[in-house]
Order: structure tokens, then sequence, then C-alpha cells
């Protein structure tokens, strides 16, 4: 009997692919890596999502530790793809897709879409919409942020 190739020997368990997809957040991230069809940077995904960083972040590293999206670092930006060596989550990423049709990830798509006009050369280059200037650079507290 010969001995399963690596990446056989790597594949995530079926039931593990599913429960990092069980969730609605990691859902729409997903909506938005297949709808784009391209890497996309983290504060992307944040503006489109409208969320909190942490909490996009948090799970982008559940999808990744399911091997279902790959990440890629450009200085200090991560650009996250969908993995196409997953081939379980290839064959049910387009029955996925048709799924996602609820206002939500429409809505999400149509931030993306005016989120990626902003590139310059296929790049992120904006970092966080809801990013405040550094202290000493015009920025003061007021009664929100303290």
């Amino acid at each position: 009997m010969s001995a399963p190739n690596e990446r056989q020997a790597r594949a995530v368990p079926p039931a593990e692919l599913f429960k990092a997809i069980a969730d609605e957040t990691r859902l729409r991230i997903l909506g938005l890596l297949l709808h784009a069809g391209e890497s996309l940077c983290v504060c992307e995904m944040v503006d489109a999502l409208e969320l909190p960083q942490y909490q996009v972040s948090r799970q982008l590293s559940i999808l990744k530790r399911a091997e279902i999206v790959s990440v890629r670092k450009s200085g200090t930006w991560a650009y996250y793809k969908i993995n196409a060596d997953n081939e379980a989550f290839t064959a049910i990423s387009k029955p996925m897709q048709e799924l996602l049709k609820d206002e939500v990830f429409i809505a999400d798509r149509v931030r993306l879409d005016r989120r990626l006009s902003l590139r310059e050369r296929g790049r992120c280059v904006v970092g966080f919409g809801d990013e405040q200037p550094a202290v000493g650079a015009g920025w003061a507290p007021t009664e929100a942020t303290r």
C-alpha cells in the first residue's frame, strides 16, 4: 500500500471545513473573497464588512487554520485569498456563492467594489477607512474617544 502524498495527509476533515464556514462573519468574508476573485487586504475587508479589524482578523485566522484561505504579507499589509489547493472548499464554493444572495452579502459586495476602486496598481494603499490620525497630527481626543 502506498503512503498518501503530503497534501492528502494534511487535508482538513470535512467536519472541520463545515465548522469553519458555519459563522455569518466568516461567510461574509468568504463571500467577499469569492466575489473579488483575487487577494484582499484585511483593511479592505474591514471597510467592506463594517466590522472592527480584530473581529475580521480573528475570523480570518479560523479560515486559515482550516486551510480555506491563505495569506501573503506585503509590507504592513496582509492579503488573503481563497486557497485553491483546498479541493473540498473549491468543490462547494460555487454552490455556496449562489446561496450568498441576502441583502447583507450584496451590501458587502457593493462596499468592497467601492473600496477596491481606491487601489493603486492593484494594491491597497489606503489602510483602514476609519483610522484616526496619530496624536500630534492634528488629532485631539473627544468625549467619544476618551
